[in-house]
């Protein structure tokens, strides 16, 4: 069996806009809330504090307002164990802010972002510390549709020459709609995973992308170029395709308390995974059990079991782990 490639030793980067959120506390919808509770929620973020817990090293990347909410965000960030020695203050922009309405058809989500310290970033943070010593780079489809400078940034890292950067590059498609006004996101987001030595894409955000009946395999034509590329079906299963073959591991079952935040974790179990060096199926099961602590709180994260439990579980048999599925 052909081992799975991996990336080369080094601490992981992960770039992109972390906002304060606010959300009704207890859940309930916006209008009728007599309390809101404030935390942090980015995609990159997330992924980088997930990271932290299964105990790789990771930096988080990006920029924040001379504010309050800004202090808030960079202090709760580094408290998950993320290092942010990088992020830059911007004393002339703000926070990024988003507020969370829970209602009967599940959470909406209110943006407001326009001109934010993050969306002025651009492909010079690239440059330096911590990239150069960098095993890998963490980016979503996010970042290139909040500013025509963070889209140069992404493009940059992707377009590099294989030889110009010691890092791989991780990009999860974490289609937003509401971002994406022109109708651009189909043929940029291909564009950009397909140039990723590892990519993450939803079934169902590929299939609003690209075409309503896509199978996983579709998806893999859409998107030949990664080395890996992760195809996650909600509640279903997550099938990864590679040089060593095509693997899929079912969802185990979960309790839903609210599914914000399940992809970034997945994505960081998955990749912690591939670092810690098992097989495919280990890491695509390790990021199943990270989806499994998002989807059982409010929050964007939520702890991991011990690594006691996580080793017990990645050493359940295929029979086994299915039993765990139904």
């Amino acid at each position: 069996m052909t081992a799975p490639w991996r990336p080369a030793p080094g601490p992981v980067v992960c770039i992109g806009e972390t906002m304060a959120a606010l959300a009704p506390d207890p859940p309930s919808p916006l209008v009728n809330a007599a309390r809101l509770r404030l935390s942090v929620a980015g995609a990159e973020s997330n992924v980088a504090m997930y990271l932290a817990d299964h105990g790789v090293p990771v930096a988080w990347l990006s920029a924040l307002g001379d504010d309050p909410l800004g202090h808030r965000v960079r202090a709760d960030v580094a408290a998950a164990g993320v290092d942010v020695s990088h992020v830059r203050t911007d004393p002339g922009r703000p926070t990024g802010l988003l507020v969370k309405d829970p209602g009967p058809a599940g959470t909406s989500v209110h943006y407001y972002r326009r001109g934010s310290a993050a969306s002025a970033l651009g492909p010079e943070a690239l440059d330096g510390e911590p990239l150069s010593a960098a095993g890998l780079l963490h980016l979503t489809g996010i970042t290139p549709a909040l500013s025509e400078s963070c889209r140069r940034l992404v493009t940059r890292a992707l377009t590099a020459e294989p030889g110009a950067r010691p890092y791989a590059v991780s990009f999860d498609v974490n289609h937003r709609a509401a971002l994406w006004p022109d109708g651009s996101a189909p043929t940029v987001l291909r564009e950009l995973a397909d140039l990723a030595d590892i990519a993450f894409v939803g079934l169902d955000e590929a299939q609003a992308l690209w075409g309503d009946h896509l199978t996983p395999a579709d998806v893999r034509a859409q998107l030949p170029g990664p080395r890996v590329l992760v195809v996650k079906d909600g509640a279903n299963d997550a099938t990864a395709f590679s040089d060593g073959g095509v693997h899929s591991v079912p969802a185990p079952r979960t309790e839903v308390v609210e599914p914000v935040g399940a992809g970034d974790a997945f994505a960081a179990g998955f990749l912690a995974g591939l670092l810690r060096g098992g097989t495919m199926t280990d890491a695509l099961r390790l990021g199943h059990i990270t989806a499994a602590s998002a989807l059982q709180v409010t929050g964007d994260h939520g702890p991991l079991p011990d690594r006691r439990e996580q080793e017990a579980l990645l050493a359940l048999s295929a029979r086994e782990w299915k039993e765990r599925t139904r």
